[in-house]
Order: structure tokens, then C-alpha cells, then sequence
């Protein structure tokens, strides 16, 4: 009998799973704050990838009591939600981090290879074509502040090129050249892009903005719905549950012991447009709504 035991203890041994190495993991998910955005991105990621995660609120709290909090907890991965989260949790170099929801990722991080994650940009391809869709354009107006999103616009070239549109486009440096520099566009462009610059984008060159859209019936199409009721006829906005999707895939990927090196950093796969009709009647602007894919109307 003892001798027909050991052969099925050694079959069980290989083929069976190592059951309690993914229970045993553990992720510290850091977030700035509680909103809504976060949480659907955090169901995302938890969707696909199902490892106990212990959440920090890091409101109020200095990077030092941070930092001695996640290695009091010794987490397999930091999952940072937000770019004061990746500020924060950045100078941990022996954990790996996967960021999500940050808007344009800081250059701080560029050569940090503990790092990877999923933006909240989505590729100006993606946004230009959405555009198309929707209102037929040739000539596209931007402005940026090259320190901030040069490289985006290197790509935005690129992507206008392969659409067919031609894009005007102006430097800024200081907040107080924009309302001037749009002006000068007003002959020249069936549409504005306001990308995600926080020279171009403040509370004062924003109402500046509307009202150049409005008084030459220039449409905008913005990276948020929240501009949507300031005057933008047209967002190309994120999708937080998918984001979280994505930044899951590749914290299973890592915890399943693939290199964190070998995973670049993605911007969002997945785009929601929204159209506000209300912005369009006023532009004097036919849209057209029926729309393949992800869309959602406002009037």
C-alpha cells in the first residue's frame, strides 16, 4: 500500500498548480483621493487581475509616512492611481509600479525600470479620426507649449498626415499669449484641438477660448467631458474601467514573473466620443451621429 502511495503524491506534485503563490501576493493600490474615475478603474484592473489589494488614501499625508506605510505592508507591486500617487511612490526603486489614470506621465519617471503603466492620452489618431467622423474637416488648429506636449504633437504630425488633415500649429510659452495667438488662427482653421497643455489650458484662457469658438464658429474638440459645458462641441474622453483593464494585464504579466523592463508604457486603448448637439446648433454645425462604436450625446 505505502508503495502505490508515493508515485500519486509525486504525480500530484507536478501537475498540480502552486496553489497559494497568487493568494499569498499582495498590491498597494495609492491613490490622492476617492473619486469615481479611480474606482472604475480599480474594478477594471481587479477584473482581470484578482490579487488581494490594499488601498492608501494619500490626502494629506507626507511622502516619507507614505513611503513607510507600503513597506510596512512589503507589497509584490505599487498600483498608483494619478500622478501625486506616482510622485509620491516614485523613489521606491525595488518594487515594481504600474501606474494608471496619469495624464501625461512626468520625464522624472522616463529611466526609471521599476515603472510601467497606462496613460489617461489617447493617440491622436484616435481623436482626429473621431473628429472626422463626426464633422468633415481639412485644417485643424492647436496650440502647445513645447516643454509640456512636444512629444505629443511630434505624434499628432504623424497621425494628421496619415487622415489626410492639415494641422496649423502655433507655440505658446505663457498663458497670457494664447488668447492673441488663437486669434490669429481664425481665417485659417475648421476646427481647434485642445490638447491636454497646462500652459494653453488654465480658467482664464479656457473662456477666451469658447468665445473665439463661438464668434467664428470654429468647433473645439477637447480631451474631457467637462469642457463639454464650457463650449467644446466634441470630447474624445477615457474610459477608467478599460484603463484599469489594461494596467490589470500587465500587473498579471509582472506577477507572473515577466520582466517589468519588457512592458512599455500605453496610452488608452479605448475612446468614449461625445457630442454635444446644444454647441453645434449654436456653431450653426451638422453633425453627424450616427457613429460606430463608443459614443454618447448631449443636448
Amino acid at each position: 500500500m505505502m508503495k502505490n502511495i508515493f508515485p500519486i503524491l509525486l504525480l500530484l506534485y507536478l501537475v498540480l498548480p502552486y496553489g497559494t503563490a497568487d493568494a499569498e501576493q499582495k498590491i498597494v493600490a495609492v491613490q490622492s483621493l476617492q473619486i469615481k474615475p479611480y474606482e472604475e478603474a480599480l474594478q477594471g484592473f481587479q477584473s482581470v487581475c484578482n490579487v488581494k489589494t490594499e488601498e492608501i488614501l494619500i490626502s494629506g499625508q507626507e511622502e516619507a509616512e507614505i513611503v513607510k506605510e507600503i513597506r510596512r505592508i512589503k507589497p509584490d507591486m505599487i498600483l498608483a492611481f494619478g500622478v501625486e500617487a506616482l510622485s509620491k511612490v516614485k523613489k521606491i526603486k525595488d518594487v515594481s509600479i504600474v501606474y494608471l489614470m496619469v495624464l501625461n506621465p512626468p520625464n522624472s519617471i522616463s529611466k526609471q525600470e521599476n515603472i510601467t503603466g497606462v496613460s489617461m492620452n489617447i493617440p491622436p489618431e484616435k481623436q482626429l479620426s473621431s473628429l472626422q467622423k463626426v464633422h468633415e474637416v481639412k485644417r485643424v488648429g492647436l496650440l502647445y507649449d513645447p516643454a509640456k506636449t512636444g512629444y505629443l504633437v511630434k505624434k499628432a504630425l504623424y497621425s494628421a498626415e496619415r487622415l489626410g488633415i492639415k494641422l496649423v500649429i502655433k507655440e505658446v510659452h505663457n498663458p497670457k499669449e494664447v488668447p492673441a495667438t488663437l486669434d490669429s488662427m481664425r481665417d485659417g482653421i475648421d476646427a481647434f484641438w485642445m490638447l491636454p497643455d497646462t500652459t494653453v489650458v488654465t480658467p482664464e484662457t479656457v473662456e477666451s477660448l469658447f468665445l473665439f469658438s463661438l464668434e467664428n464658429r470654429i468647433p473645439v474638440l477637447t480631451f474631457s467631458d467637462k469642457y463639454l459645458e464650457l463650449g467644446a462641441m466634441i470630447s474624445v474622453g477615457i474610459d477608467a474601467f478599460d484603463i484599469g483593464r489594461q494596467a490589470g494585464e500587465m500587473a498579471k504579466e509582472i506577477l507572473s514573473g515577466s520582466n517589468i523592463k519588457n512592458l512599455p508604457r500605453v496610452d488608452a486603448q479605448k475612446a468614449i466620443l461625445t457630442l454635444n448637439l446644444k454647441v453645434a446648433k449654436k456653431l450653426g454645425i451638422r453633425v453627424n451621429t450616427n457613429v460606430a462604436g463608443n459614443v454618447r450625446i448631449v443636448e
